[in-house]
């Protein structure tokens, strides 16, 4: 068979929110890393790093940088997850945060250092001539287990099979944002979410698109008090020619912010700034100050409530990752 030639681009598998699968031994289990989806393209030496949204971001991670370097001969595409721990083992997006976004090579350089981050590897896509994603999952995961890709800045988790209540039990003992299955019969379907793989979470999270802020008071006088959050009624598509979609309100969040982030948003927030709703329905917020619904947040909450917003919601981190115009509610599972 002549070789297949390297894809320039593979838009990501993505998992569906569900619970635990009624056949656990059909399914391989995983941690859910709470950090940056990225897909890893290394062509003999030299090495890719893609966003979710195939935004380039390989100069934002150096140490990564030596991934390629650990493996000269190889032409791989490995799909994984970026995150930086904390001082307590875990993976924080709040610390992976002050390593997004950044474009000076100094800083990059400097914060490296401070908060390196890892490339967690959970799939692999093309090896040296094979295109992989028509294989079953557990054939790519032994694929992968065979390649052994561990380093410094990198490692290759194992996965469980049938394992899936014990892994979850463990993820929320030590406080995990919970764990991934997939079915081990299954293909990798490029940028679809087809149920194949599910997202199984001890917290309930959400993207949401920020489309404005109520001005704090007291101790947050002259910065933002809340961020105004919502989500498309149903995804855009060019293939539509019927209605806009609407941009539902999802409730204020008034929780989950250092300083520092408080600073980072209204810089970002502000040149946003719009006289009218973005929403389809104006929300019940006296004082609002609305912004075109661009940036993306990721959100933990307890439940929705009966009026469709967000009950307790704390603010994780911003997305950079994801595209506004695609964040939908997701459904409970």
């Amino acid at each position: 068979m002549p070789d297949q030639p390297m894809p320039e681009i593979i838009p990501p598998m993505l998992a569906k929110a569900g619970k635990m699968p009624a056949d656990p031994a059909q399914w391989g289990f995983e941690i859910k890393w709470d950090g940056l989806r990225a897909i890893v393209y290394l062509d003999k030496g030299e090495i890719r790093v893609l966003s979710r949204n195939h935004k380039d971001i390989t100069a934002q991670y150096p140490e990564l940088a030596a991934l390629a370097s650990s493996l000269p001969r190889s032409r791989l595409i490995l799909d994984g997850e970026i995150v930086a721990f904390g001082a307590d083992g875990r993976p924080s997006f709040s610390r992976l945060q002050h390593r997004m976004g950044l474009t000076s090579p100094q800083t990059i350089a400097k914060l490296s250092r401070e908060i390196p981050a890892t490339y967690i590897i959970f799939d692999v896509l093309y090896q040296d001539g094979r295109l992989l994603v028509d294989l079953p999952y557990s054939e790519r995961r032994h694929i992968l287990e065979e390649l052994s890709p561990s380093g410094r800045a990198w490692q290759t988790p194992a996965h469980k099979v049938g394992e899936g209540p014990e892994l979850l039990a463990a993820s929320r003992e030590v406080g995990l944002e919970g764990i991934l299955a997939k079915r081990l019969d299954s293909k990798y379907e490029t940028g679809k979410r087809s149920g194949a793989w599910l997202k199984i979470k001890n917290q309930r999270r959400q993207e949401l698109v920020i489309a404005g802020w109520v001005p704090g008071r007291g101790k947050r006088q002259g910065t933002i008090g809340a961020l105004l959050v919502g989500y498309w009624d149903r995804p855009p598509s060019k293939t539509r020619t019927s209605s806009s979609p609407r941009l539902v309100y999802a409730g204020k969040v008034g929780t989950g912010f250092s300083s520092r982030t408080l600073a980072d948003l209204a810089a970002k927030l502000t040149p946003l700034r719009r006289d009218n709703s973005p929403f389809a329905a104006r929300p019940p917020v006296a004082g609002a100050v609305f912004v075109d619904p661009l940036l993306v947040g990721e959100f933990e909450f307890t439940e929705w409530t009966p009026h469709n917003t967000l009950r307790h919601p704390s603010f994780k981190g911003l997305r950079t990752d994801k595209d506004a115009s695609a964040v939908v509610k997701e459904p409970s599972p």
